[in-house]
């Protein structure tokens, strides 16, 4: 049996939480160790040369009460009565000195520690080195003093000068002071003791601030992907609480902008499916009837015509849904593109408002400002823009009141033409006018007259106008009248008057718009 692959968001939750929350403390480690490095160095530093300074010191200080004391000690104790060379200058120093001393002769060899029986120099004499450079003024070093020791000691030495019975001073003995070096005892251990708990406590409470931080980060990305979740099932209420500004804020901002994007495209393709179904359903239903009672005989020969008629009416208005469907096929998908041509944009609207002459008749409609129009020559996709004033003029005359009127208007300048169409009627409400060129919207929504729309002829009528780098329009005052506009740029207008040459044939001449007449 196959396991079922985690998901993405369980990834978000738990993976993307871990590897910030690892990356800060790794950043945090590595600031703490390369501090506690460095100061530890710099505190080591400081260390041996203060305890070079006071071993030396205290050498010196020993090594001067010897020189004082030396002339008092007869031959013998000099020789072999060790504890006596130091005696009477520690008498002097009690509490000066926290480290063990010794006194070695010229070749090294020990004459008195302060060590006693334990001391190790009695078997060994001390390296060459230590006194030849002890010899030259002073001497300090940390380590074994090349295995003499067998740890490390901090060793510091001055010679010692006795004077003969003539007054000439020479080096008769040297004096060292020493004391272990071990990293359990002085200021470095000290420092990092104290540095370790200071460390301990602030990455406590490091982790801890991180964590949170890092929770309420991943926070809003956990609520997006259980949102998302919801919303894959069909769920467009949830929504992503924003609580921030920052770049998460923005994130979750969009994605409830998408959230209600997806929200109203739901209801708005679940409205389409709707009326797309009942606008199937309703002209085929019709046209069933019709046919099977003409077969049947059920319809009298003398009616056929007339039922044939409203079949013919349905076959149509199955054809425009079709055509509307095919269209917003195209729209999505970016295959719906203008094939321009020159055509007279005033015989397209005459020839479409023809068509319209039976409604306008029976709803007693009145016609008006075609009179200002004269011939209007554009280059633009002829089919699309016939698409375009066609869904404009069947509007006006569907939801022009009952003797109402229909006016034509016509503007041009050097830089556009724009044509209006203005019908009487109960207008369009303020709130519903920025939803009138969304797709899929219903009409019947602000204008109870409208049962059959789908929603997309606005929505394509806009969209064929931008092709053409034009635009479309509207304006409505409430129980007043309702105006649409649509406006082609000078650059997809072409004047193209013709005239005949010498011969009779007819050439087609270019002007400038603004210089026609």
């Amino acid at each position: 049996m196959k396991r079922r692959a985690k998901t993405s968001g369980f990834r978000v939750r738990h993976t993307l939480f871990r590897k910030y929350l690892l990356f800060s403390l790794t950043i945090l480690l590595i600031s703490f160790i390369s501090l506690g490095v460095m100061m530890y160095i710099f505190v080591n530093s400081y260390w041996e040369r203060e305890q070079k300074n006071n071993l030396v010191a205290t050498a010196a200080k020993v090594a001067e009460r010897v020189e004082d004391s030396w002339s008092s000690l007869s031959t013998f104790d000099i020789v072999t009565g060790r504890g006596e060379l130091l005696k009477k200058p520690l008498a002097f120093m009690t509490g000066d000195v926290g480290s063990d001393i010794l006194l070695v002769d010229t070749r090294g060899q020990c004459l008195d520690c302060t060590e006693g029986k334990r001391c190790i120099h009695i078997e060994q004499d001390l390296p060459s080195y230590v006194l030849g450079e002890t010899a030259d003024g002073e001497f300090f070093e940390s380590g074994t003093l090349d295995g003499y020791y067998s740890e490390d000691y901090y060793t510091a030495g001055v010679p010692v000068f006795i004077a003969d019975e003539e007054g000439n001073s020479s080096i008769t003995a040297y004096c060292y002071v020493f004391a272990k070096a071990t990293f359990a005892s002085g200021l470095p251990s000290t420092f990092i003791k104290i540095f370790l708990i200071s460390a301990g406590i602030t990455l406590v409470l490091v982790i801890l601030f991180v964590a949170v931080m890092s929770y309420q980060m991943v926070r809003p990305l956990r609520q997006m992907s259980a949102a998302a979740k919801r919303l894959a099932v069909g769920d467009f209420s949830v929504r992503v609480n924003v609580r921030s500004e920052d770049e998460i804020g923005e994130l979750a901002n969009a994605f409830n902008n998408m959230a209600d994007s997806l929200s109203a495209s739901e209801g708005m393709r679940r409205t389409f499916i709707s009326n797309v179904s009942h606008e199937l359903k309703t002209p085929m239903t019709s046209i069933a009837g019709f046919i099977d009672g003409i077969l049947d005989g059920t319809i009298p020969p003398e009616r056929q015509k007339h039922y044939m008629g409203i079949v013919s009416n349905e076959v149509k208005r199955l054809s425009r849904l079709v055509t509307s469907m095919l269209s917003l096929s195209r729209i999505d998908n970016g295959e719906l593109k203008i094939h321009p041509a020159n055509f007279d944009l005033f015989s397209t609207l005459i020839s479409i408002l023809a068509g319209f002459e039976q409604k306008i008749l029976e709803r007693n409609l009145r016609i008006t400002g075609l009179e200002k129009f004269r011939s209007i020559r554009v280059y633009a996709d002829p089919d699309l823009m016939y698409q375009v004033i066609y869904n404009l003029i069947e509007n006006a005359v569907k939801f022009t009141n009952e003797g109402g009127y229909i006016d034509f208007g016509v503007e041009e300048t050097r830089f556009d033409i724009t044509v209006m169409i203005t019908n009487s009627g109960d207008g369009i409400p303020p709130e519903d006018i920025r939803f009138i060129f969304d797709r899929f919207y219903k009409t019947d929504r602000s204008r109870s007259m409208d049962k059959k729309g789908m929603g997309l002829g606005l929505f394509i009528a806009k969209t064929i106008m931008r092709l053409h780098e034009g635009d479309i329009y509207v304006d409505s005052r409430v129980g007043e009248y309702t105006r649409f506009a649509f406006r082609l740029p000078t650059n997809v207008i072409r004047p193209n008057p013709r005239k005949k040459d010498a011969e009779g044939e007819y050439i087609e001449t270019t002007i400038e718009p603004e210089t026609e007449e």
